[in-house]
């Protein structure tokens, strides 16, 4: 499984995150922030539908590991203004701003 077209265009949006071939990771030492386009549709989806990036944010528990909290689901067309409301989003779960670091 490749990396969508639309991940390969925000990691130009997002320096600090590292391609996996399957999504965008954002690590750091409290921290884990992935994007992933999901593939299914739901039943009844048109397939030219803007393709969902979902946002995942993981803390480190007092054991070391990244424990899954919340997600979110973005379906917006323009890639600038997807990139900036995922930046958004982030810096408001996490409280930190990603283009820096996590």
């Amino acid at each position: 499984m490749a990396t969508s077209d639309r991940l390969k265009v925000l990691t130009d949006y997002f320096p600090t995150a590292v391609n996996t071939g399957q999504c965008l990771v954002f690590i750091s030492e409290d921290w884990r922030v992935e994007l992933r386009e999901q593939k299914n549709p739901t039943f009844g989806q048109r397939s030219n539908m803007v393709p969902i990036i979902r946002v995942k944010v993981f803390k480190k528990a007092l054991n070391g590991e990244f424990v899954p909290g919340h997600y979110e689901d973005f379906q917006i067309e323009s890639i600038s203004e997807l990139a900036g409301q995922i930046e958004r989003y982030i810096q408001y779960a996490i409280g930190r701003n990603i283009r820096e670091n996590v």
